[in-house]
């Protein structure tokens, strides 16, 4: 749940309800396709609940990683244009909230601020996978770990991850009631 945290620490609430307004809840049933590598994914998803795994196809199912309820898929391709690497599919019975990318990239297109807000956002959540990726390297910190190395976060930090928890919680709750 650390990603959405990060996400939802740069937006505002204005931008958590355009996501509701705009977003779609769907059921993913197990086992479906949800990025397929090689096609440009037509919607940013925020996994609201159930697990993913991501995996590249082209090397038999080589699983790179595991998603779950807060995370964020498909914001790779806000950022570059060219088709995913690897898919991500089902492993049970999930719900996302899926934006469309037409409707996500016109919103970007429209509204500066939205758009700075948005792409920092993305940034942190690019930056925290980065640091992931390093450390399972053997290089480094990860971030869970970064809190202890550094004698504990700023109240400011954990002042903007509180917040960020509780719009979180509220988009779960606007989203299942949906």
């Amino acid at each position: 749940m650390k990603k959405i945290l990060l996400f939802f620490s740069e937006l505002n609430n204005s931008d958590l309800d355009w996501f509701v307004q705009k977003g779609k809840r769907e059921t993913i049933t197990p086992d479906r396709l949800l990025i397929r590598e090689g096609q440009i994914s037509e919607a940013l998803y925020i996994v609201v609940s159930g697990s993913f795994s991501v995996a590249i196809e082209s090397q038999d199912q080589k699983e790179l990683a595991r998603i779950s309820e807060g995370e964020i898929v498909g914001e790779v391709s806000f950022i570059d244009t060219r088709p995913p690497l690897a898919s991500v599919r089902s492993l049970e019975e999930s719900v996302v909230l899926s934006i469309p990318r037409v409707q996500l990239l016109s919103k970007l297109q429209q509204d500066i601020n939205f758009s700075s807000r948005f792409y920092r956002a993305i940034c942190l959540c690019l930056s925290d996978r980065l640091r992931g990726t390093v450390s399972r390297l053997g290089y480094g910190y990860d971030l869970d770990d970064l809190e202890s190395h550094l004698g504990g976060f700023g109240q400011s930090m954990i002042g903007n991850l509180e917040l960020a928890e509780a719009k979180f919680n509220w988009l779960i709750k606007n989203v299942r009631g949906s």
